[in-house]
């Protein structure tokens, strides 16, 4: 061929695609990545929200970062029984309660005061197991030691001055706590609680 369209040296026209086309191609790709990520993101968000996130890891984490509970400050030292006096009335029909209650008490080492029936005032009229009566020293010294002889007993206060405390037995009496269960919830009241956690 001739003319203006002869072809001379080593070049040839070169098929290839306009750039424009290529750059919208990269922009469609990382478009659609994006929105794949952002939809497993929000598929993750909506799984934590009705099941409620990893709970094990939380709590774990929460155990990591929490300190150790600290006991507080020791326990109130409570008088041991030999240093109680006690005596024992009598509020139910059964005749006699009163004498072996106090028997049963002194070997367990508490000092025994006055044996008798109640007073008018509660004979009859105590319908627990009974009634720890006495001043109102007694409420966190000598009513929780004797009443771990007898729990469930109702506790209240006088305007005596003495420290001696008075136990009615109820009329739903049937006996004491064994030597081993008094013992193990004496032990329990000398220890000393632990704080409250702030975690």
């Amino acid at each position: 061929m001739g003319g203006k369209y002869r072809i001379t040296g080593d070049k040839y026209p070169r098929m290839r695609r306009p750039r424009r086309r290529r750059s919208k191609l990269v922009l469609v790709t990382i478009s659609s990545v994006v929105a794949l990520g952002l939809a497993g993101w929000g598929t993750l968000q909506l799984i934590d929200v009705f099941t409620g996130g990893d709970k094990t890891a939380s709590a774990a984490d929460r155990k990591a970062n929490c300190p150790s509970a600290k006991p507080s400050a020791p326990a109130v030292a409570l008088p041991k029984p030999e240093k109680i006096k006690v005596n024992v009335y009598n509020a139910t029909p059964r005749g006699g309660l009163a004498k072996a209650a106090a028997d049963e008490l002194k070997k367990r080492g508490f000092t025994i005061g006055k044996v008798g029936n109640a007073t008018a005032a509660y004979d009859k009229k105590v319908a627990g197991t009974g009634m720890l009566l006495g001043a109102p020293t007694a409420v966190n010294g000598t009513f929780p030691v004797l009443g771990t002889q007898l729990p469930g007993a109702t506790t209240k206060t006088d305007a005596r001055k003495s420290t001696d405390v008075d136990l009615i037995i109820g009329t739903k009496f049937k006996a004491f706590s064994t030597p081993q269960a008094a013992s193990a919830a004496l032990s329990a009241l000398t220890k000393p609680s632990p704080a409250p956690s702030t975690c």
